[in-house]
Order: C-alpha cells, then sequence, then structure tokens
C-alpha cells in the first residue's frame, strides 16, 4: 500500500487529505484557513500576497500529517494570476480568480479581436472579467510598470508546485489550469503568446503544459509532484465522473459541466471549452442565478433560511399552482440576457400563496439550471446523469423537483473533500505511472463518492410539463433568446 496526500488552496483555506493509492480511501486530514485581511465591506480582498498560501499549506501540513507520503497532488483557486519578474519575485500581490475589477478590460479584448466568435473559436472562451488574460489588460491598463517588469505568468496551483518543488528553472501546469486563461486552446492544445502580448503588451514566459499523469518534479527528498490543476478540475476527478455524466453546481450562481471528448468551440461564448484532468473535455455552461434567487425569495416571503423556504415549497404542488419565475434577478448570462430583470408569471387569485412563491423559486432556478444543460445537449455532449453540488443539494424541495425537471437520474454526494481528493488521486496517478504500475492513459479506479441516488420516476411526465410551461414563458418574454 501507497500512500499519497492532495492538497487544495481555496481561496479561503488549504485542506491537505492523505490517502491510499489503490483504493483512495482518506487516512487523514489536515486544514487551515488563510491568514487574509477582510475588506472594508467583510469580503475577500482582490489582491493577495501568496506567501499567505504557503503559510496556510505548512499549518495545514503539520503535526507529521505528510509523515509516509509518497506524492503530492496540488489543487488551487482557478483564474488566480501571479506575474513574476526575470528573477522569480512578484511584480505586485496575486489577483484572485474572483476579482471583477477587469470587466471593461474583458470587453476592450473581445472588441480588439474583433467579437466574441473570434474568441470562442481561438482559444473555446469569450473573456471574462475573472480570466487571466483579461487581468493581463487590465494590468497594462492601471500599472504600466507593473506590467513592464512582468516576465512569468503562473496561476495558483502552478506557483505552489514550483514553491514545493524549490523554485526550479522549468515552471510547469495542466491543461485544466492551461484552458481557462484565455491564451491556451484545450482544442489545440497549445498557447497562443500572441493574445498575452495583445493583453499585456508584450511576450512572457509561459509555463510548460503537462499531461494528465505527468510529474513536475521531485523535491530533493524525493517526494514527487503531480502536474496539479484548478479546483473544478480536481474536483470532478474526486468525484470520479465520466462520460455522460454532468455536475450541477449549486451556488450563488450556477454552473453545469459535462464531460466530453472533444473541445467545444460555441461562438455564443455560452459554453467555455476547459480541458478536465484526465485527457478529456469539460465544457461548462454558467447561470448568474442559482442560490441568489432562493435568497431573495425567503427574503421576500419572510422566510429566515433556506430549510424554511424549501419546507414551504414542499406544501404546493409540481407546477406551482400555475406560477413560472424567470430567475433572471440580476440580468443572466444564458441566455445572454445581461440587463433584463426576472419574471413571475401566471398570478392567479388561488396561486397567491406563500408555498406556491417558494415552489416557483426552486422551479425556476432548476430550469434555469436545465436550460444550462440543453445548451450542451444541444452540442451533442451526453448527459445520462447528473451530480448535484452545493448546500442546496441537500434541501428536499431541490432532491423533489430536481430529477423530473433534469430528466435523468440525479446523484447528490456527501459532502467531502473532492478537489482535495482529486489532487490526491492525480498523484497517486504520477506515482504509479513513475514506478510502472498504472497506465499513463487510466487513471487509479478510486471508490466512488458515497451518494444519495435520485430517479425521475412516475414524476417524469409532471416535471417535463413544468419544464415545458417554464420555456413557454421564456419564450414569449424573451423570444429567441437561445438562439445564435
Amino acid at each position: 500500500m501507497g500512500i499519497v496526500a492532495g492538497l487544495d488552496s481555496s481561496p479561503d483555506f488549504t485542506r491537505i487529505v492523505v490517502c491510499d493509492t489503490d483504493t483512495g480511501a482518506v487516512l487523514r486530514q489536515g486544514y487551515a484557513p488563510h491568514p487574509l485581511e477582510k475588506t472594508e465591506s467583510g469580503g475577500r480582498p482582490s489582491d493577495v500576497d501568496p506567501q499567505a498560501w504557503l503559510l496556510s499549506l505548512g499549518e495545514a501540513a503539520g503535526g507529521g500529517l505528510l509523515e509516509g507520503v509518497q506524492a503530492i497532488g496540488v489543487s488551487a483557486q482557478q483564474n488566480g494570476l501571479i506575474a513574476l519578474d526575470a528573477q522569480g519575485g512578484t511584480v505586485r500581490p496575486a489577483m484572485v480568480g474572483g476579482d471583477k475589477r477587469a470587466q471593461v478590460a474583458a470587453a476592450d479584448l473581445v472588441d480588439a479581436l474583433g467579437g466574441r466568435q473570434a474568441w470562442a473559436e481561438a482559444v473555446g472562451c469569450v473573456p471574462q472579467a475573472a480570466q487571466p488574460v483579461t487581468k493581463l489588460r487590465w494590468l497594462a491598463r492601471t500599472d504600466p510598470d507593473a506590467a513592464l517588469r512582468t516576465a512569468v505568468l503562473m496561476q495558483a496551483h502552478d506557483w505552489l508546485v514550483w514553491q514545493l518543488l524549490g523554485r526550479p528553472v522549468r515552471r510547469t501546469t495542466d491543461r485544466g489550469g492551461a484552458s481557462g486563461t484565455g491564451y491556451w486552446s484545450a482544442a489545440t492544445g497549445s498557447y497562443r503568446t500572441d493574445f498575452v502580448e495583445l493583453a499585456l503588451g508584450h511576450q512572457a514566459m509561459l509555463p510548460e503544459v503537462l499531461g494528465p499523469s505527468d510529474a513536475a518534479g521531485t523535491t530533493p527528498e524525493g517526494l514527487l509532484i503531480s502536474a496539479g490543476t484548478g479546483e473544478t478540475m480536481a474536483a470532478a476527478f474526486g468525484l470520479g465522473i465520466g462520460l455522460g455524466d454532468a455536475v450541477v453546481s449549486l451556488g450563488a450562481s450556477g454552473s453545469v459541466m459535462a464531460v466530453h471528448p472533444e473541445a467545444l468551440v460555441d461562438s455564443s461564448g455560452m459554453i467555455t471549452s476547459l480541458a478536465d484532468a484526465t485527457g478529456m473535455h469539460l465544457p461548462v455552461v454558467t447561470t448568474l442565478n442559482a442560490v441568489r434567487t432562493l435568497r431573495g425569495t425567503a427574503e421576500m416571503l419572510g422566510v429566515p433560511d433556506l430549510e424554511g423556504l424549501s419546507d414551504l415549497a414542499m406544501k404546493s404542488t409540481p407546477g406551482s399552482h400555475g406560477l413560472v419565475m424567470l430567475p433572471y434577478l440580476e440580468g443572466e448570462r444564458t441566455p445572454n440576457l445581461p440587463h433584463t430583470a426576472g419574471t413571475l408569471t401566471g398570478l392567479r387569485r388561488e396561486a397567491m400563496k406563500p408555498e406556491h412563491l417558494a415552489r416557483a423559486a426552486f422551479e425556476g432556478m432548476l430550469c434555469g439550471l436545465a436550460d444550462a444543460l440543453d445548451v450542451l445537449r444541444g452540442r451533442g455532449v451526453d448527459v445520462r446523469r447528473i451530480f448535484l453540488l452545493g448546500a442546496a443539494a441537500e434541501l428536499p424541495a431541490v432532491q423533489a423537483a430536481a430529477p423530473a425537471l433534469f430528466g435523468v437520474q440525479v446523484v447528490v454526494p456527501q459532502p467531502g473533500d473532492y478537489a482535495a481528493i482529486g489532487a490526491a488521486r492525480q498523484a497517486a496517478w504520477a506515482l504509479g505511472v513513475s514506478q510502472g504500475t498504472l497506465d499513463p492513459h487510466n487513471p487509479p479506479p478510486w471508490q466512488g463518492a458515497p451518494a444519495q441516488y435520485l430517479e425521475p420516476g412516475e414524476e417524469l411526465a409532471v416535471g417535463q410539463a413544468v419544464r415545458q410551461q417554464y420555456v413557454s414563458v421564456r419564450e414569449q418574454t424573451h423570444p429567441g433568446a437561445f438562439r445564435v
């Protein structure tokens, strides 16, 4: 039996799991928050000294947690940008993934290349505020001195791998992380260095893109470090999703991703074509409104929490007594309606009860995500099973409606550190390949995540009728919203 570790450096904390190489069983765990100061509003800072990630990593690994470990995999927050000078020092604090300052820069880049379709065809995505290529444009416009001194570009997991290896001359990344930068194409497997120059004003050194089972290197102590990847790819790998599987993530906003054998080019910009941690692809569609729809409805009804809103919704019936909510509360990305607002239709006297509005909020949120699923299905992506993630996935009202509205089996995994587990699985894969015990094209067959399995069952026809009612209202209020 071998032992490997996976560490996940999220925006707020570092979590480490130590796993058995053969089964994936978690043997021990470590955790430490990042020593970051909050902003005046209490939120996360947009600029972070990456040394904070190392301090957190060291604290999480304390107490002999890594004793006996043979390999480490690294997962980290996506879209963070670390700009280094020619000597390897940071030219400014890291710009984290959730930074929204570059919205104008994103629009500038779209225009500079001639539109959304040109970007989608070139690198599989249209620039958004969070992406590294857009951050480079923002940096060049707002801090030209720092931009001029920028010689090397890295992301969070690249930088952590580099630090663990002792800051070697060789710098690496993986397909998953590279595919979100806006200057690497998952379809061609190559960088668009001209996009770096377009954004930054000059060329910069970019990390070597490793394959899924490659090792980034070995520490002087003999500890193998695998390629690493972004949190989304690591979580998908930790969950064990494969062809035919999709993941619906319920955060304030929502996302839908699925495993697909090819990179997708979507001229509408709704699909972001990412690479996964196995050699396959992860097309992603994002909605702006998911759990924020539920929270807004709870506030309007005077319900203290989402559990109470769910209890209220369960007193209603499928179809919400004729109420249909289009949950475009803050504009929408899927469909692309940035300046629209939400809509509530079907309001009759007998429907004017709190439980019906509560049910309409859940159905509207899930139907909006079903629209995102249909974007993928419309491009030939096979979806036979859906993994439902996020705290709201545990709510009875979500579990009662989701299988029938999505039309397939819904899997609700138990809460777990899936990004860290995915990083550990990657480490086990690279270790096995280095020892000659694993095929570089087949990852270790770890045990799947413990989960609930929900079937559409007899409610399928009712659920599809509810979905059709939603689509009908959407077409009446926003005709042609999904036409490319």
